[in-house]
């Protein structure tokens, strides 16, 4: 398995794990994550009014990560005139972005930057220097 296949699957488990499997069955087997996500979010619609989110991305690798988890449940990211491009705005419901939304971006953007960094240091320190580490302090 490449490390891209293993981070896919890492991806795919960390999903399963906010979709709040019953059984052990469930919890094992990931594929039916997004849908009972979205039942679940289909369910807290009923009852709770939807909420205009506006959320600001520290970079562009979190903000396309977060508008594709929008997009997997459904939920239309969009900006109004003038905001910046860091600024995502969405109608959801508070429960679903304390719950799942947010938990659920965190673990991935997280898992995502731990990737990233990695292969960024392998690649500079074989195609420039293998000393990747930080700057010395000086007084």
């Amino acid at each position: 398995m490449t490390d891209e296949e293993k981070l896919i699957e890492k991806l795919r488990r960390i999903e399963a794990l906010y979709a709040r499997p019953g059984t052990l069955g469930e919890r094992e087997a990931a594929a039916g994550a997004r849908e009972r996500i979205l039942a679940r979010l289909k369910e807290v619609e009923k009852v709770e009014p939807t909420v205009e989110y506006k959320f600001t991305m520290s970079d562009r690798w979190a903000q396309q990560l977060f508008m594709a988890l929008l997009r997997r449940y459904n939920l239309k990211p969009y900006r109004y005139r003038g905001q910046k491009r860091t600024t995502v705005m969405v109608k959801v419901t508070r429960s679903f972005v304390q719950e799942t939304l947010w938990p659920e971006f965190e673990a991935l953007h997280t898992t995502l930057e731990e990737h990233l960094t990695e292969v960024t240091q392998r690649v500079v320190a074989e195609a420039l220097h293998p000393d990747t580490s930080d700057a010395a302090e000086s007084a």
